[in-house]
């Protein structure tokens, strides 16, 4: 079996890749994803192709490294209604996220890049759309005092596969990407490249 890196330390990505019987190893992919986006928007690209441009970097750069390795770039942007959300740095950011998305619909650009040898050698991006339900700030003090900082890892500050699924009214769209890991495309890319049992 071709070995599997995860140029990512997201607990989430690598959760939903063991849940589904994948064997990979996780390297840090070093991107400077700040300056990244920086240069993105500068350049007026939206946080859809934000997305794609940074799991396409990261698989490049852990590739380079590994090059015998299928590697696996992975990143999310939050996009509500054209605006770009970086992950919230405290609680108070954390309280002021979930007020804005309350009551609104946003979406999750979820894009994961597969790199060998230095070459992306496929792509994909999920884009669900989630609509938060109009919670009480009753309901809002009290899952962010359950969930602390726990909150801070995920752009949306919702675990979705925990109590943060009470925030939403509907989500259309692939469950897995919202965990930030288009799942079965990339599963079908595995058995293709010998990663997996087909």
């Amino acid at each position: 079996m071709r070995p599997v890196v995860l140029a990512s330390k997201s607990a989430s990505r690598a959760a939903t890749l063991r849940g589904a019987g994948v064997a990979f190893e996780t390297v840090a992919s070093g991107v400077d994803e700040e300056t990244v986006k920086m240069r993105l928007l500068y350049a007026g690209e939206g946080p859809r192709e934000i997305a794609a441009q940074l799991a396409e970097a990261k698989a490049l750069a852990v590739s380079v490294q590994r090059p015998d390795a299928l590697v696996l770039g992975a990143d999310q942007t939050l996009d509500l209604d054209g605006a770009l959300f970086d992950k919230a740095s405290d609680l108070g950011e954390a309280t002021a996220r979930l007020r804005r998305l309350r009551g609104q619909a946003h979406y999750l650009h979820s894009a994961v890049a597969a790199a060998v040898g230095g070459a992306v050698i496929w792509r994909t991006l999920e884009s669900p759309r989630l609509v938060m339900r109009d919670f009480s700030d009753v309901f809002l003090e009290g899952y962010l005092a359950r969930g602390g900082e726990t909150l801070l890892g995920s752009v949306g500050c919702y675990l979705l596969e925990a109590e943060g699924a009470q925030l939403f009214d509907r989500i259309e769209g692939d469950y897995f990407a919202v965990l930030g890991l288009p799942l079965l495309p990339l599963l079908d890319l595995l058995r293709r490249e010998g990663a997996l049992a087909a």
